[in-house]
């Protein structure tokens, strides 16, 4: 049973951070490294995507593995309490991550979603960051 009270869970999730993560942080710098510009956090586009390429249509996004639902360890790791609450919400991360995507390619943007596990790899990441770029994928 979860020993927070509802007002103690919400000014935890307050302290959630959306953006300028870490991990996006490391992206980011990685992706100015590499030469290119890029907007942040555009709201006019569908999910609010982590860094915009507008002249390329193109948008990156930096997911947590946990809060996204990753296929991997640390994405399929389940809560420790109140799994009432979080299961469901972390589906609703899924769906709307999904819709956002379609909605982006219906716009006729692509996305690329890099993920928390993934960004160990600094070689990987700026060759699969460069492909994306360049229309190589």
């Amino acid at each position: 049973m979860d020993s927070l009270t509802k007002e103690q869970r919400s000014a935890t999730m307050a302290r959630v951070r959306g953006k300028d993560t870490g991990p996006e942080m490391r992206v980011r710098r990685l992706v100015h490294e590499m030469g290119y510009r890029y907007h942040l956090h555009r709201r006019n586009l569908p999910g609010v995507p982590d860094l915009a390429f507008s002249s390329r249509r193109k948008v990156i996004f930096v997911h947590g593995c946990w809060w996204h639902g990753h296929d991997c360890p640390g994405g399929r790791k389940r809560p420790k309490t109140n799994e009432g609450y979080w299961l469901p919400k972390l589906e609703r991360n899924r769906t709307r991550d999904a819709a956002n995507q379609a909605e982006l390619r219906a716009r006729g943007w692509d996305a690329l979603v890099l993920w928390e596990c993934q960004l160990k790899d600094t070689a990987g990441l700026r060759r699969r960051i460069g492909d994306f770029l360049e229309g190589r994928v």
